[in-house]
């Protein structure tokens, strides 16, 4: 994984599993389908005779259109998934994703409040889950999907051990 300026200085980033791009490209494809079939139902009214007045060239570009930015989105989740990393420090653990607009996450242990696994169809069928960990704050949740099940567990007991430890010398 690339060293990026918002990165601490100094820190391995673990990646998660390769194959988390399958889920995201599962999931894509079925947002892409049911979009691609609801806009292309003006396209087919008009080539069946029932909706002479839409315009021919609107029917046949909002399509198009849709299936260019579709694919272009299809092409990018490999890196997103590439850019998905956890680090375990000492006091905290980081979190980072995104390519354009990049984040890291520093979730200290004495924070937490409890980690979860979740673990979806598809996941399940690759052998992946997620991992959440929720603090005291309402909206500072932190995710880490697409991890191989034996980390996941390892690192929600883990990270339960060490949330636990802190809270108790508070």
């Amino acid at each position: 994984m690339r060293q990026e300026p918002i990165d601490p200085a100094g820190i391995q980033w673990t990646r998660v599993s390769p194959s988390y791009a399958k889920v995201r490209m599962v999931g894509w494809a079925i947002g892409a389908l049911i979009t691609l079939l609801v806009l292309s139902v003006p396209l087919v009214l008009v080539l069946t005779g029932v909706w002479d007045g839409f315009p021919l060239w609107l029917a046949i570009a909002a399509p198009a259109v849709l299936l260019a930015v579709e694919i272009t989105r299809l092409v990018l989740i490999p890196r997103q998934v590439a850019a998905i990393g956890y680090a375990e420090r000492e006091d905290d653990l980081l979190v980072r994703h995104g390519l354009m607009f990049q984040k890291v996450l520093v979730v200290p242990y004495g924070r937490m409040q409890f980690v979860d696994v979740a673990v979806g169809p598809i996941d399940r069928m690759l052998g992946l889950c997620k991992v959440k960990l929720h603090t005291a704050a309402a909206d500072a949740t932190a995710e880490i999907p697409g991890l191989p099940v034996a980390e996941g567990t390892r690192l929600r007991e883990q990270l339960a051990a060490r949330g636990e430890s802190r809270l108790a010398g508070l």
